[in-house]
């Protein structure tokens, strides 16, 4: 097995006994929702932690508790280890107390839908946001019309469940009470702000992209610029995995892309990745992670032929890999 991908069948270690593993080992990371559109109860949504660290943020937030209660029924939940005099289940435990703060590319429903809903059960704790993203939240979903109020802002009475924190690009910020820090890096989403998270833990990095298209149909150098701030990372072999975006297979016109990937966007843009880091096969088995494919109402769901499309065109030895809700890595 390479040193740099695993994927963990089972976990027998949780919080009581972290101190065993050693620092720098790298995330673990949970699908709550594997893909985007239209499948409620599966929208977008990544449990995050380092691997000896069960305190956790979550890349996105399309899909909480029934995502939790997936990863519970295939058994990905058990190494978290309920007290006996615990009145909460091991899915409330984890959305309550082990998940520290949400990180929120941008305010599309199949991104927030599960954070919303889960609010009123939710326990206190931050929302990381753009400033554009945390003003779209506060002005589409928590304004006492769509949702009550659960954030320290907006309209009166603000209940300050959730404290809405605006990053700012491309400065690293420490998530309370986690080994983590985050930076976040714009992206164009067909006019929409959204966002590319890298979270760090004992320089071990992980990178999240929020919705985003190419930047030759954007007409912009977003994606270019997040692969410059990381690409020293890549050489440095400290980038763990990559979670993309790719909504579409590769014969999707690009004026209905809707800012959006596909498997051919994604391939040139890591070999502009590969280009930063100076090539040398030096994204060889790195994992990528495809993530907000899109849920078709045809016969034939797009993962099959994405892998072959990616597969044939992975000419860089990345790992690719196609998620299902519940699906739990850990990489190293």
């Amino acid at each position: 097995m390479k040193a740099r991908f695993l994927v963990a069948a089972a976990f027998a270690a949780g919080l009581s006994i972290a101190g065993a593993a050693r620092a720098g080992d790298g995330f673990d990371v949970i699908a709550l929702g594997a893909l985007g559109g239209i499948e409620d109860g599966n929208l977008s949504a990544w449990l995050v932690h380092p691997h000896d660290d069960n305190r956790s943020v979550t890349f996105d937030a399309g899909t909480l508790v029934n995502g939790l209660r997936v990863a519970e029924e295939k058994g990905d939940l058990d190494s978290i280890k309920l007290a006996p005099e615990s009145k909460v289940s091991r899915v409330g435990h984890v959305l309550t107390d082990l998940i520290k703060a949400y990180l929120v590319s941008h305010a599309h429903l199949d991104h927030v839908a599960g954070l919303v809903i889960a609010s009123p059960d939710d326990s206190k704790k931050p929302i990381y946001a753009l400033p554009s993203v945390a003003q779209a939240l506060s002005e589409s979903y928590f304004n006492w019309q769509a949702w009550p109020n659960f954030t320290d802002r907006g309209k009166a009475p603000q209940l300050k469940k959730y404290s809405l924190t605006e990053l700012t690009p491309g400065v690293a910020v420490a998530v309370p009470d986690t080994k983590m820090t985050v930076t976040a890096f714009p992206l164009s989403h067909g006019g929409v702000e959204s966002t590319a998270f890298l979270v760090e833990s004992d320089g071990d990095a992980i990178l999240y992209f929020g919705d985003t298209g190419p930047d030759p149909v954007e007409k912009t150098t977003k994606m270019h610029d997040v692969w410059t701030a990381v690409a020293d990372r890549v050489r440095q072999r400290k980038l763990k995995a990559i979670l993309i975006e790719s909504s579409y297979t590769s014969d999707r016109p690009d004026a209905q892309l809707f800012g959006h990937l596909t498997p051919k966007w994604i391939m040139a843009s890591l070999h502009e990745l590969d280009a930063l880091a100076g090539g040398n096969n030096v994204l060889k088995d790195l994992p990528v992670v495809i993530t907000h494919i899109k849920y078709a109402l045809t016969r034939e769901q797009p993962q099959a032929k994405m892998r072959e499309e990616l597969t044939a065109a992975n000419d860089l030895g990345v790992r690719i890999l196609i998620p299902q809700q519940g699906s739990r890595w850990q990489f190293h």
